[in-house]
């Protein structure tokens, strides 16, 4: 990312903002952005509006989700289709190597972490049932707002709440593949009620989803991932409740959501050719193994009161019991010598060393609980300056075992962490905003005595626990030029830690005769800075935003496949240049017309002489991209979606400047259309309208023989939805 490309993009936004100006003499036209205006930002901890955070902030409502929701369900596509710095989806159950601004970002529903930085097993994107949200608020850039694991930043799914009306709603919805196969019509059905009475408000919803076989642009059955994840042919349920009181200024709130998903094991790959263009791809043959599935039950009871001396308090304790099962295979990795030949196995193969190989799988099981406590004080004496403070206390104990074996790959760990943070925000002059924030992060990282995988030697490793302290600062500075022009910059520092799994089950890290983990470097946190500056035009006749950042750590934490097909960690210098953009032509008070773009460049110090010099690859960044998108609303209540997503070309190179990988662009068509029917909505969708024929970004570069997978060619969904 250069300073002349800055330059270009920051030309073009002052030009659209002028005409956008010039336009707002006309009488006509309508401002459909204020509606966001009108949402208060939850992730931010001070409830502040969009256009008052120093940051791109994006928020997909309802609508936009239901709009979405007639092409497909799966969540990361949706999110990369309307914030395109988030990475392509995998079309898998797996979601690694799926970044927000190339870092990972910390996943949440209603606040409480979905994502499993200790352990982090690609698995932390499918959690909830997309019926159940009721927008998604997406903070973008490294923050330290919610603690742990915000490298990318922030994505909130905000589940619905009580109308305060009795209401009940079923939906259904049938997908079918362009081959029109049998085994490849998927299916869904939700269920949702909400209600009132004297003393008790409540809303809930049931869901069902039977996703069949995906089939590419050729009729040829997509290849499937039986170790990661996959999510063709499987099945996932889920159950979601909301019960609150409201007292005379305080409301107390419990949710509870409950989503497993089950791949059915009927379908084993076959592999391809990368070198010559052969995907992956897949015959009907029962997995020998426990199918891959996800088990995730998340809990939070909530309380907050308006007036506790002046000041609004929340607090918030909450569960999460995660469990991830992978698929299995004939590694060397998980091979020990006492099980060959025992009738507790099934043989395989032969591994690189002459051993019998037998069939293993990994299962992953994090439970964490915490406390997260504010107090927000509005004009402190009667000085300008609101503030928002608390503590938040936070446990995550991991592991990660072997199915069949049952021993442990990553030992049990647990991480304890109490972090005390002050932000405040101060209007300086009239129309001119400074925040500033402080976080104290202590942490403490334990681990018993344990034992590698006899494939990563047998090796033993005293454990112990580690302490971290970071102080993590943050300032930005807002000013509005007019009442619809802003600019903005900020500087925010991100807390992490890398993927303590990878780090201990392998043991590279732990060297000498006596390893101990005291004895390595590579569990030290991550501390990421990132750099903001921004501009938002929001007028009657076009919205407009556009952003240029930076995000660099001193010791990153890269992902690497190594020649099993798991995932090591490097730890390296890291930085990532990035420009997003969107804008919003309200053509008429029925058509909008957008544009979105997201161009990143991310480069690491692989030589470790503290230059970044080598290309971060697939894995570790997102592809340069644009999303059209144009929206008609018919007076009748019928509306049509057409959107495009074009991926550029992009070559990666290492430190000597020859290329060592590359992504051939495609560009994908959606159209969509919803109608009222009777007293519900009837929608039709087709997501990759031109049928177009590609190899996923995932697969192009990073696949391997087995993971070199097409995308999903042309499907057609079709859907009702009807309240009662």
């Amino acid at each position: 990312m250069t300073f002349k490309t800055s330059f270009v993009a920051l030309a073009v936004f002052a030009a659209l903002t002028q005409s956008a100006v010039a336009q707002e003499t006309s009488d006509a036209g309508t401002n459909k952005n204020k509606d966001i205006e009108r949402i208060t930002v939850t992730a931010s901890r001070m409830d502040k509006s969009p256009s008052s955070i120093p940051n791109t902030v994006t928020i997909i409502d309802r609508a936009q989700l239901e709009e979405q929701f007639r092409t497909t369900k799966d969540l990361s596509t949706i999110i990369g289709n309307l914030a395109p710095s988030f990475s392509p989806s995998r079309q898998k159950m797996s979601n690694t190597g799926e970044t927000l601004r190339g870092r990972p970002p910390l996943i949440m529903i209603d606040g409480v972490p979905q994502s499993n930085p200790l352990r982090s097993g690609g698995r932390s994107g499918q959690t909830i049932d997309p019926a159940m949200i009721e927008r998604i608020e997406i903070i973008h850039g490294a923050n330290a707002m919610h603690g742990l694991g915000a490298q990318g930043g922030i994505i909130n799914y905000i589940t619905k709440k009580p109308t305060g009306d009795s209401e009940q709603v079923a939906s259904f919805d049938v997908t079918v593949p362009d081959s029109m196969k049998s085994n490849g019509l998927s299916f869904g059905a939700s269920y949702a009620f909400s209600g009132e009475s004297e003393f008790i408000d409540m809303i809930g919803s049931v869901s069902y989803r039977n996703n069949g076989v995906y089939y590419d642009a050729n009729h040829d059955v997509v290849g499937v991932d039986t170790t990661q994840g996959e999510s063709m042919d499987s099945q996932s349920k889920d159950f979601f409740i909301k019960l609150g009181h409201n007292f005379d200024e305080s409301r107390l709130e419990l949710m509870v959501n409950h989503y497993n998903a089950d791949n059915n094991g009927d379908w084993m790959p076959v592999a391809g050719d990368k070198p010559n263009g052969v995907p992956t791809g897949a015959v009907k043959e029962t997995q020998p193994w426990e199918a891959a599935n996800n088990q995730v039950t998340t809990t939070s009871l909530t309380y907050t009161h308006a007036n506790i001396g002046g000041q609004q308090l929340s607090l918030q304790l909450f569960n999460q019991d995660f469990k991830a099962v992978y698929g299995g295979g004939c590694f060397d990795s998980f091979y020990d010598p006492s099980f060959e030949g025992s009738d507790q196995v099934i043989q395989c193969g032969v591994g690189s060393k002459g051993e019998s190989l037998y069939y293993e799988q990994s299962r992953n099981s994090s439970v964490k609980w915490g406390l997260k406590s504010s107090l927000i004080a509005k004009d402190i004496a009667g000085s300008g300056i609101d503030a928002a403070y608390g503590v938040d206390l936070f446990r995550d104990t991991t592991e990660q075992d072997l199915v069949t074996t049952g021993f442990s790959w990553v030992p049990e760990s647990t991480y304890d962490n109490v972090a005390p943070y002050l932000q405040l925000d101060y209007d300086l002059i009239e129309n001119l905003t400074l925040s500033t924030g402080v976080r104290y992060e202590h942490a403490e990282l334990s681990v018993d005595d344990y034992k590698t995988l006899w494939g990563a030697g047998n090796k033993q490793i005293a454990g112990g626990s580690a302490t971290f302290d970071e102080t993590l600062f943050n300032v930005g500075i807002s000013y509005k030029i007019t009442p619809d022009i802003r600019v903005y910059t900020s500087y925010n520092q991100g807390f992490g830690m890398p993927d303590i799994g990878r780090i201990l089950r392998d043991g590279k890290s732990f060297p000498g005769d006596n390893p101990s983990i005291d004895d390595s470097l590579a569990l030290t946190p991550l501390v990421t800075d990132n750099v903001e500056v921004g501009a938002d035009y929001q007028g009657k006749y076009l919205s407009a935003k556009l952003a240029y950042y930076r995000s660099a750590t001193d010791f990153g934490s890269r992902l690497a496949l190594n020649s099993d097909g798991f995932y090591d960690v490097k730890r390296e210098k890291s930085v990532i240049d990035g420009i997003e953009a969107n804008v919003t032509a309200y053509l008429t008070s029925n058509d909008d017309l957008g544009m979105n773009i997201a161009i990143q460049q991310g480069e690491y110090d692989s030589n470790g002489d503290n230059q970044v010099d080598t290309d971060l690859d697939g894995a570790n960044i997102s592809p340069n991209r644009i999303n059209l998108f144009w929206t008609h609303n018919f007076d009748n209540d019928m509306s049509t979606r057409v959107q495009a997503n074009y991926y550029m070309d992009r070559d990666f190179k290492n430190a000597a400047g020859n290329k060592y990988a590359e992504f051939d662009g495609y560009t994908t068509v959606d159209a969509s259309f919803s109608m009222p029917l009777y007293t519900g909505t009837l929608s039709l969708g087709l997501q990759n309208l031109f049928n177009k024929d590609y190899f996923n970004y995932y697969s192009q570069t990073m696949g391997t023989n087995d993971r070199y997978f097409k995308g999903m060619g042309r499907t057609a969904t079709i859907g009702y939805t009807l309240p009662f």
